[in-house]
C-alpha cells in the first residue's frame, strides 16, 4: 500500500512521507461523563433519557422513556487507506487542505460541486456551547464562516442576550443564515418565538425535542401530534415555515401498540402518522436514531416526504452504553446510503457533535467531509 501510495512522488517528498506515515498514530477519544456541556444535554439513566436545552431564556427539560437497547456488534472498520492519505495531504499541501477521513474522500482540487452543496450545510451552536462560553458567540460565527459555513442552527445559549434585530445583523456580518433553531415550542409563548424567528429569517421552527405532553404514554404521544399540528399551522401561516420534531433514542425506543391494528409502533412513528405533512417535518438525528437500533437508511427511503432536516451526527455506538460521538466521517456510520437516499429530500444537513472540543477542528473536519465525500 506505501509503494503505491507514494509512486508518483519525487525523492525528496517520498522519504518525508514514510516519515510522516511511520509516526502516524490512532487515538479514539470519548467523551467523559463528567463533562458539563454533555451532562447538561444528556442524562444519566439507561431507561429514562433526560435532554436539557436552553430555550430563549428558559432551560427546558424534555425526558423521554425508553427501553434498554440491545448489544451490538464491534465497530465495523477502521479505513487505514484513508489514514495514509491523511499522512499524505499533511505532507504535500499542509495543514490547511487536510482531507476528509473516508475510503471515498477526493483531493481538495476535486471537492468542488461535490456531495452536499454548502448552501445546505448547517452546524448546531450546542456542539460548541463550551467553546461559546470561552470566546463568545461572534468569535465562533467568524471561524465558522472562515470555514466555508453558509448556514449554523442556534439553541438558546447562542444569542446572548442580543435581540432578534441584533442577532440577525450579527449573522449578516460573517455571512450566515440561521434556517432553523432548536428554541422553544411553550404554546403560551409561541407567538414572541415565532416573532422572534421571523425577524432572524428562520424557514423551520423546533427545539432540541417535540412539543408538549411528551411521549411518556400513548394518550401523551397522540397529545403531542396534536401540538405539534396546531404550532405547525400557526408558523406555517406566520410566514415563517413548518415546525419540526428532533429525535434523541427516545422516540424509537419507546413502542406502543396500535389500539387499531395492535402493531408495535414507535412513538417516532406514531407522531410521523399523526401529524399532518403541510404543517410538520422531522429532523432526524441519525447517530441516536442508529443507537436506538433503528436502520437508518431504511427509516429515509420510507419517510423521507416527512424528513427535510437531517442532524449529522457520527459516532461509536458503544453496546448498551450511549454512543461516543465523533467528527462527522469519523465514526462508524456509513454515510454514503444515508446521503444517497436524503438526496431530493433533505434541505438541510446540520452537523453537531455533543461537547465538542474548543477548537476549529470538529466543524472543519465535518464541512470538509460533507462537501468532498463521493457516494
Amino acid at each position: 500500500m506505501l509503494a503505491e501510495c507514494c509512486a508518483n512522488i519525487s525523492g525528496t517528498i517520498r522519504h518525508s512521507l514514510f516519515v510522516a506515515i511511520s509516526h502516524v498514530r490512532f487515538i479514539v477519544i470519548g467523551v467523559s461523563s463528567r463533562d458539563p456541556t454533555v451532562l447538561e444535554q444528556h442524562g444519566r439513566s439507561a431507561r429514562t433519557e433526560i435532554q436539557y436545552h436552553f430555550k430563549e431564556e428558559a432551560l427546558i427539560k424534555d425526558i423521554h422513556f425508553g427501553s434498554v437497547r440491545s448489544k451490538r456488534g464491534p465497530t465495523r472498520r477502521l479505513a487505514a487507506a484513508a489514514s495514509l492519505a491523511i499522512a499524505a495531504t499533511a505532507v504535500l499541501t499542509g495543514p490547511a487542505a487536510a482531507a476528509p477521513v473516508s475510503d471515498n474522500a477526493n483531493s481538495a482540487a476535486d471537492c468542488a460541486g461535490k456531495s452536499v452543496p454548502a448552501s445546505k450545510i448547517s452546524i448546531q451552536m450546542f456542539s460548541y456551547a463550551g467553546w461559546t462560553r470561552q470566546v463568545g458567540t461572534e468569535a465562533v460565527l467568524a471561524e465558522l464562516s472562515e470555514i466555508g459555513y453558509q448556514n449554523v442552527e442556534p439553541f438558546g445559549g447562542t444569542y446572548e442576550g442580543r435581540t432578534a434585530a441584533e442577532f440577525a445583523d450579527l449573522l449578516g456580518e460573517y455571512g450566515l443564515k440561521a434556517p432553523a433553531s432548536h428554541g422553544s415550542t411553550n404554546e403560551a409563548q409561541f407567538d414572541a418565538t415565532i416573532a422572534y424567528t421571523k425577524t432572524v429569517g428562520q424557514k423551520y421552527m423546533g427545539s432540541g425535542g417535540s412539543a408538549s405532553p411528551g411521549i411518556s404514554t400513548l394518550e401523551d404521544t397522540l397529545a403531542t401530534a396534536e401540538a405539534l399540528n396546531r404550532l405547525g399551522e400557526k408558523s406555517k401561516k406566520s410566514g415563517t415555515g413548518k415546525i419540526f420534531a428532533y429525535n434523541h433514542q427516545g422516540e424509537f425506543t419507546t413502542q406502543y401498540a396500535d389500539p387499531q391494528t395492535g402493531e408495535i409502533k414507535s412513538a417516532w412513528e406514531i407522531l410521523v402518522e399523526n401529524t399532518d405533512p403541510r404543517y410538520v417535518t422531522f429532523q432526524l438525528d441519525v447517530l441516536w436514531a442508529a443507537d436506538a437500533g433503528v436502520d437508518v437508511v431504511s427509516l429515509i427511503e420510507e419517510h423521507g416526504d416527512r424528513i427535510e432536516l437531517l442532524h449529522i451526527k457520527d459516532g461509536f455506538l458503544n453496546g448498551n452504553a450511549r454512543a461516543i460521538p465523533t467528527d462527522v466521517g469519523e465514526g462508524e456510520i456509513d454515510w454514503a446510503p444515508i446521503l444517497d437516499a436524503a438526496q431530493g429530500s433533505v434541505n438541510y444537513y446540520v452537523v453537531e457533535r455533543d461537547g465538542a472540543p474548543a477548537t476549529r477542528e470538529f466543524a472543519e473536519d465535518s464541512f470538509n467531509f460533507l462537501t468532498c465525500y463521493s457516494y
